[in-house]
């Protein structure tokens, strides 16, 4: 599954192409990639129609565009009226109530390999096209169609509603200011790149934790966006061990690995964001190159770059997690006994 760095590389790409833009037509190709719609079809194309992109919105690994409603020459909304979505209170610069409305997003879940591709519409199908979205001209040329890919059909895209956040800040890391998050990503704490990040919430939440380091970074509803590859490296980065229990680390020591964390995901961002799997492409179609640079993950048995440039000889360690694989340097990052120093 494609960690932050690809979702936010897949997200200013959108924010480039698709913001603004009016939906004119949707195609649904295969109806399995929008099971997440719960009322269907004609309801997933009802919201979607007529509607404008205001944003790219990102929170961790979710990814969304907010809906402006677009209305017919009656007056008429084109948003069908889906029970399901709740209402969002609109206020005026005075502080009173305007109306109450939907507030609507088109929820992008990219699975293990979902791709959102920009393409001119005389560009050929792809074999695994499953959701095809004609966008608006405005006069300017511009790719006319945004693609939904995905060939083993773990993702897919739905209409969701939005609700306001729980600390009042804007929902994800976008140019929309609003202080809404869809429903889905409610629980998802921020990622150390939001601009809202706290970091005094996250440390009081992480030392009244009893587990492992690396299996706090996992849990997004402590801090979202790290996945496997980029726990490995922050981790290794910051010298700690991912069995470090979680209520004995310091303040010094969480400073250094969030600084980790948002380095290893800059980083990748400027290498347009980690590919293992040749299916992960931006919405341009361009792969990322960030495993080339990797410190840690996936170099079992080869020197740790940082003992090499000391020169000391110390030998990347896999070790099994979750089901998964974790990668440290046994020399700069040795396992506490018992999580416990």
């Amino acid at each position: 599954m494609p960690e932050l760095p690809e979702v936010e590389v897949v997200r200013r790409g959108l924010a480039r192409w698709v913001r603004g833009r009016t939906i004119e037509a949707v195609e649904i190709l295969d109806p399995r990639s929008i099971r997440r719609h719960a009322l269907g079809a004609e309801d997933f194309r009802g919201n979607l129609v007529g509607a404008t992109v205001t944003d790219t919105v990102r929170r961790g690994k979710f990814l969304w565009m907010p809906l402006a409603d677009t209305k017919h020459d009656d007056g008429a909304s084109r948003l069908a009226p889906s029970s399901y979505l709740p209402a969002a209170r609109l206020e005026s610069e005075a502080g009173g109530i305007v109306h109450t409305a939907p507030r609507v997003a088109l929820m992008a879940h990219l699975g293990m390999s979902g791709q959102l591709l920009v393409e001119d519409e005389d560009q050929p199908d792809e074999k695994h096209l499953k959701v095809r979205l004609r966008l608006s001209q405005d006069g300017d040329h511009l790719p006319a169609e945004l693609r939904f890919v995905d060939q083993r059909i773990f993702g897919g895209l739905f209409v969701t509603g939005m609700v306001a956040t729980a600390d009042g800040m804007p929902g994800g890391l976008g140019e929309d200011p609003e202080a809404l998050v869809p429903v889905e990503a409610s629980h998802i704490a921020r990622d150390p790149l939001d601009p809202a990040f706290s970091f005094e919430e996250f440390f009081s939440r992480l030392r009244a934790r009893r587990t492992g380091l690396k299996r706090a970074l996992l849990d997004q509803s402590l801090i979202s966006g790290i996945g496997n590859i980029y726990a490995d490296e922050a981790l290794w980065a910051a010298r700690l061990h991912f069995a470090r229990a979680t209520d004995t680390v310091r303040r010094p020591e969480v400073t250094r690995l969030l600084t980790a964390c948002r380095d290893v995901m800059e980083r990748a961002l400027e290498a347009g964001g980690t590919s293992f799997d040749s299916l992960y492409v931006n919405v341009n179609g361009a792969s990322g190159y960030f495993e080339r640079s990797l410190n840690a993950y996936g170099r079992e048995h080869l020197p740790c770059l940082r003992c090499a440039e000391a020169g000391l000889d110390s030998r990347v360690r896999r070790d099994t997690f979750m089901n998964r694989s974790s990668y440290t340097c046994p020399r700069c990052q040795p396992r506490p006994r018992n999580g416990r120093w």
